[in-house]
């Protein structure tokens, strides 16, 4: 357990322990509130570029489960290995204890070659982020020095999204899934119903393909830099196949549709985030993991707000009026968090139904 440094871009300086990888880096620091699914989150393509805050104070304390696929998906992770460039927690459980624990999370930082600190005020750090902003910062092991790292200056998306064309399932409906960064829980739900899906990298020309639905998922970073996926877009809303985003996803379209995102203060990376869906009263729970938002007053006049952040009234995703089109910045797969809303998998599919004449 060695000393290093957590070093803000204010000049802040948290002195910690290493538990993890011993490597100096730097990327852009955000706090997440749950308190479970650490395993999920770290694997988790959103987080690409990010040193990930969680603010529950006990992390590791039922290690890591294991590392293999059914049907070339990951059964416990999000992706095939760790995204975010490091961890900072409050206190590192260094006994863990599950019934499918395979090591403990140290073990896995090591391996995967990704610092781990704790021993670090992760309220005091969470409230500053809240009050400043997300901010950068770098982990400094030693004298070493690395300069500050702005993720947001690069098309992460690039280096997350699959690099091949790959096939899941044998179901009626063909779906393709444009990856920038995609969740495994998400195929895990499209393949509960009668699909086929083809995933392809997210800058992957699609407007000459035969698919019934088109899927865009989550990924990290600004949404602007991915013109090839939003060029693809335009020319689909042409169209009247039905369309479904999740997180990014949903960015993705509204630029395609003609509105502009912006960042958010420090995002929504939680599990219990309330949304009300439209003008309604009803409201769901929900899963989410975002930096940036849409900005809503931009919205064509043919298009509509379809969630409503409760807490700070932010947009939470929007449908097109009257074709198949939606899309949500929340996470319905969730893995981790509440599945309220997995139902809007089955609403994509109902409306893939629809366009065949088949619903």
């Amino acid at each position: 357990m060695e000393n290093v440094r957590l070093i803000l871009e204010d000049g802040t300086v948290f002195e910690a322990r290493s538990f993890g990888f011993r490597k100096s880096v730097s990327g852009e620091l955000v706090f997440y509130t749950a308190m479970t699914g650490y395993p999920e989150s770290l694997t988790d393509p959103s987080y690409k570029g990010q040193i990930l805050v969680p603010t529950y104070p006990m992390i590791g304390n039922y290690g890591v489960p294991p590392q293999d696929a059914e049907n070339g998906i990951p059964r416990f992770f999000e992706s095939e290995h760790i995204q975010c460039t490091a961890l900072v927690i409050s206190d590192y459980s260094e006994h863990c204890s599950h019934w499918d624990s395979q090591l403990s999370l140290g073990e896995w930082l090591k391996r995967e070659q990704v610092p781990g600190l704790y021993g670090v005020d992760t309220r005091a750090l969470t409230k500053l982020l809240r009050e400043k902003g997300s901010m950068l910062g770098k982990i400094v092991f030693g004298q070493e020095e690395v300069p500050f790292y702005n993720p947001d200056k690069d098309n992460l998306v690039s280096l997350v999204s699959t690099r091949e064309i790959r096939h899941y399932g044998t179901g009626r409906y063909k779906v393709l899934m444009v990856d920038c960064g995609m969740k495994s829980n998400i195929l895990r739900c499209l393949l509960k119903h009668d699909v086929t899906v083809k995933r392809v990298p997210w800058d992957y020309d699609f407007t000459r393909e035969d698919y019934d639905g088109l899927f865009i998922s989550n990924g990290p970073g600004d949404p602007v830099m991915c013109e090839a996926t939003v060029r693809h877009l335009k020319a689909a809303l042409e169209g009247d196949r039905p369309i479904m985003g999740i997180c990014l996803g949903n960015q993705l379209l509204a630029l395609a549709a003609g509105a502009r995102t912006y960042k958010l203060k420090y995002g929504h990376r939680s599990h219990n985030q309330p949304v009300r869906v439209g003008n309604t009263h009803k409201c769901y729970i929900t899963s989410q993991n975002h930096g940036f938002a849409i900005d809503e007053k931009t919205l064509p006049a043919d298009w509509e707000p379809m969630f409503t952040n409760l807490n700070d009234g932010t947009n939470e995703g929007i449908r097109h009026k009257s074709k198949p089109f939606f899309s949500t910045q929340f996470h319905p797969e969730a893995s981790s968090g509440p599945v309220d809303t997995e139902s809007l998998f089955a609403l994509f599919v109902e409306n893939i139904k629809q366009y065949r004449n088949e619903g």
